[in-house]
């Protein structure tokens, strides 16, 4: 039997030429906790919205939440989004092996989508008998 003990949370810069977001190229959490996955956006205009995608391998992106200002939270997640605008931070409140994937950060205004930095989350831990 195969027992998780942990989930690595790796963060990949993204290769789009126009990104207009940036991200720390790794971080880990434990099965479990909480994962705070930071993205900066120092050139984010007024109307531009910063929205948030997981995307499975051979699927396509799952909305997860967007928000303008403040803090916003679904049963997913929450995206809180500083005073200046300038950064953001998407909190996975219990992380399990269910939310691996592509983690998209993304500025969108009303008329073009823009896409930012990604990060992926995938399993890791050991194998154990039971």
């Amino acid at each position: 039997m195969r027992l998780v003990t942990g989930v690595t949370v790796f963060l990949t810069l993204g290769t789009i030429i126009d990104a207009k977001t940036t991200q720390p190229n790794s971080m880990d959490c434990a099965e479990g906790g909480a994962v705070n996955l930071p993205c900066n956006h120092s050139t984010i205009s007024g109307n531009e919205y910063i929205h948030w995608y997981r995307q499975n391998p051979s699927q396509s992106p799952q909305y997860i939440v967007h928000g303008l200002k403040d803090t916003v939270t679904n049963d997913m997640a929450s995206l809180t989004i500083a005073a200046d605008r300038k950064s953001s931070t998407l909190t996975l409140p219990h992380v399990t092996l269910r939310d691996a994937g592509m983690y998209y950060c993304i500025l969108r205004d009303t008329q073009q989508g823009r896409w930012g930095c990604s990060c992926a989350i995938s399993p890791a831990g050991g194998v154990g008998q039971g």
